[in-house]
């Protein structure tokens, strides 16, 4: 538990959200919490179905008077995004979420929030925590491992569920209701590594980092065309290895293939000649920069620092790339696809196919470079993938793919989207904002799997997801709550 608790007031999905924040839930390491929320319900006498894959199923009675009304799934994951500010100590395996408030909002101290999805795991678990509230019977369904490949929704054995209408509860903007979805798929570039002792003559160690951007959802946010830290890093290499000599011992940057990221960095040796021409270089890309983000990233910064971090690149040790390494590293760098590449040509201000350049690391072995391509549309998607395929031939690397996941196609037929309409309207007086959203959710991997699922997704306001600026507004998670309840008790027949 937070030895200290932040929250104070009456909500009762604010409260269970700060318990079950203590949990440690990043993904691939939700058993903890699985456990947490499984025993929870069976406290309440709920039906509790756990896999092998500690995704949960919890059946919850319908309320009275709601007996012939057909059953309904609330949906949401249990895992987290763990992502930390550089000297942020915190171990996402062991430590609790530490919470700092600030008028109406909800922030972490230095990490994500886990607002996304740990609001749903709380809704669901205010639902079993509220005995009188008016429903039909309800089937919660929380998955894991959605933050990486959607692997508890893709392994989920759907023959328990009876219901085939469905409220997904992973969206971020009160007062919209999402109906489709994009779908995705992840790829690796991977160049091995010729390695080759240092020469003393190749000059002292150097650091080049880029850093202060915003980053955010690969989603949600990649239509804000923020910087891409890995890319950003690619940008000033190729620009450097124009204007001087170096060796290469090295690259890193982001930490998750769904967050666009938010700081990269290079390792090299340069010599007392080569220094100033680099750090003039940098200097000019550094003002270059600023000038180009001062809109979406008005704190991006390039730098290049003496020595090397032996903890971000412990494998150079010593060695630099090969020649034909670095050429091949700093090429993808500059030319694998990473942003937005198209835009729907029917829905206003919808991305249709983007990719992001999340995560570069390098090994003893390799570099390897990891990319997450969206599209709504299943031929763009594969078209991305072409192109990425060619670059890696182009290149001389290897190339693959995995963690393919599918849209969530429209229906126009809904029956569930016009009761969330008319609740709405009924209680804030205005229309419900019917939307499409370029992130993926896991209503079209369900929805493969029960292909007559009539799915809606809505949630509260949660901000810069992904990001250790992650925040939630509280009065926003509130009135969603109560909205909720309104829809449930809507679907009585």
């Amino acid at each position: 538990m937070n030895e200290q608790p932040v929250y104070t007031g009456d909500s009762l999905v604010l409260r269970h959200f700060e318990r079950l924040s203590a949990i440690p839930r990043g993904s691939g390491n939700e058993k903890a919490i699985s456990d947490y929320v499984a025993e929870f319900a069976r406290q309440r006498n709920c039906e509790v179905l756990q896999d092998d894959r500690y995704t949960l199923i919890i059946r919850k009675p319908a309320a009275p008077g709601y007996e012939a009304a057909p059953p309904v799934i609330f949906q949401g994951h249990l895992d987290m995004v763990c992502e930390k500010n550089k000297g942020t100590e915190h171990d996402f395996t062991h430590d609790p979420i530490r919470f700092r408030l600030d008028g109406d909002l909800l922030y972490a101290q230095g990490t994500t929030l886990g607002g996304d999805n740990g609001i749903a795991v709380a809704t669901a678990m205010a639902i079993i925590d509220t005995p009188d509230m008016a429903h039909p019977e309800l089937e919660i369904l929380l998955t894991t491992e959605e933050e990486t490949n959607m692997g508890g929704a893709f392994h989920l054995d759907p023959s328990p569920l009876k219901g085939r209408m469905m409220i997904n509860f992973d969206s971020d903007r009160e007062g919209i209701l999402f109906v489709s979805s994009a779908g995705g798929v992840n790829t690796y570039h991977e160049v091995p590594i010729r390695w080759r002792g240092g020469d003393p003559n190749e000059g002292q160690p150097y650091t080049i980092s880029v850093k202060g951007l915003k980053g955010g959802h690969s989603g949600d946010d990649i239509i804000h065309e923020r910087g891409n830290a890995n890319k950003l890093l690619g940008r000033v290499l190729d620009e450097l290895r124009r204007q001087t000599s170096f060796a290469l011992a090295g690259v890193t940057g982001g930490a998750k293939v769904n967050a666009i990221p938010r700081e990269a960095e290079a390792a090299l040796y340069l010599d007392a000649d080569n220094l100033p021409i680099a750090e003039a270089g940098i200097a000019e890309l550094n003002a270059i920069l600023r000038s180009e983000f001062e809109a979406s990233d008005s704190g991006v910064s390039v730098a290049i620092a003496p020595g090397i971090d032996e903890s971000a690149h412990p494998a150079a040790a010593g060695r630099v790339f090969a020649e034909e390494t670095k050429a091949a590293v700093i090429r993808l760098l500059t030319l694998i696809p990473s942003g937005v590449l198209s835009m729907d040509k029917a829905i206003p201000n919808l991305v249709c196919t983007s990719s992001n350049l999340g995560v570069v690391a390098t090994t003893e072995e390799k570099v390897v470079m990891q990319s997450l391509a969206r599209s709504s549309l299943r031929s763009q998607t594969f078209d991305v993938l072409r192109i990425m395929s060619t670059l890696a031939e182009t290149a001389g690397c290897q190339f693959r793919q995995d963690d393919y996941f599918p849209g969530w196609p429209y229906r126009a037929d809904s029956k569930l989207r016009p009761v969330c309409e008319k609740a709405y309207e009924r209680r804030y007086g205005r229309p419900l904002e019917i939307k499409a959203v370029h992130a993926g959710l896991e209503c079209g991997v369900l929805i493969e799997k029960m292909p007559d699922l009539d799915a809606v997704s809505f949630g509260p306001n949660l901000y810069e997801l992904h990001t250790p600026q992650e925040h939630l507004s509280i009065s926003s998670v509130e009135r969603t709550w109560e909205y909720l309840q309104d829809v449930l008790r809507e679907l009585k027949s």
